[in-house]
């Protein structure tokens, strides 16, 4: 396709600058390269479009059918590339952003709003699903993930830390009492996440890289961290989790936070990642310095 445009391109240029030579000093070729793209576009067709003398060229019938059709042609890439470049430097258009639901819930929607009071030219798609999405097949700009990443092919930034808790209730606590190791944890009432391997339900991981494995067992089990931190705060039973979800409750005294003793697991950290094979638009790299700035912030708090 590649060859058979810079034919094209040589046969217009040639007919409007009035030869080989002016068309291959205006396309930075040699007159020779130019007059082969010239025959390999004839040979092609399977016809003559100019009869070539040493001091002009003329068309032919076909040449000048071909001429009319050829121009619209490449006035029409010209027109799509100009726009795609324009747009490609505009911080503007639909932005699809995936997050896992807790994390975008408390942090990404408000972060999107305030990214386009920046930039009122964007519009924001935010996914959430707690599931890994492939970026390329289902057409996502961006996404955020939260614990250590395991996919080579993408680009991913780190945004902040990620540090674990275990929490409960002050009434909770007065009830059944303070743990002070891992060992009492059997004597309590442990809410079970059912998403992950990390903390699942019926054992809690702790050790940097998790390798001691606590029993535990609980009444209530969920797939969404904040409806377990909800429930620790009703007095449900001990939560193990991500600090940010619970960092809110922490601070206004809804729950209180636990030392066992142990070195709770390496969670990895928050990242927002990108696909390697798609070019960055000006909205997408705008959104990722925006996080980059931002989120560092909010990690603070957590």
């Amino acid at each position: 396709m590649a060859d058979r445009l810079t034919g094209m391109e040589v046969f217009v240029r040639a007919i409007r600058l009035g030869g080989l030579s002016a068309a291959s000093r205006a396309m930075g070729m040699s007159p020779t390269m130019a007059a082969r793209h010239l025959d390999a576009l004839e040979a092609r067709l399977g016809t003559t479009l100019v009869n070539r003398t040493t001091r002009r060229l003329a068309l032919t019938d076909a040449g000048v059918t071909y001429l009319d059709r050829a121009e619209r042609i490449l006035a029409e890439i010209s027109e799509a590339e100009a726009d795609a470049s324009a747009q490609s430097r505009a911080v503007e258009g639909l932005l699809r952003v995936n997050a896992p639901a807790t994390f975008g819930v408390m942090h990404i929607a408000a972060l999107a709003a305030a990214f386009q009071r920046l930039h009122p030219g964007v519009r924001i798609e935010l996914g959430l699903d707690d599931r890994y999405v492939d970026l390329l097949e289902e057409r996502w700009d961006m996404a955020i993930r939260v614990g250590r990443l395991n996919d080579s092919s993408l680009i991913a930034r780190r945004l902040a830390p990620v540090r674990l808790s275990i929490c409960a209730s002050p009434d909770y606590l007065a009830e059944r009492g303070t743990p002070a190791t891992v060992g009492d944890l059997e004597h309590h009432d442990c809410l079970g996440y059912t998403l992950g391997n990390l903390t699942d339900t019926a054992v809690w991981r702790f050790g940097r890289n998790g390798d001691q494995h606590v029993p535990v067992r609980g009444s209530l089990h969920a797939n969404n961290g904040e409806a377990l931190v909800r429930a620790a705060v009703a007095g449900q039973g001990l939560v193990y989790g991500p600090r940010f979800i619970a960092a809110d409750a922490i601070r206004s005294g809804e729950l209180v936070e636990l030392d066992l003793g142990v070195e709770y697991m390496d969670l990895g950290a928050v990242h927002s990642v990108t696909h390697s094979r798609r070019r960055l638009s000006a909205r997408v790299r705008a959104w990722l310095d925006f996080l980059a700035c931002r989120i560092p912030n909010i990690a603070n708090d957590w």
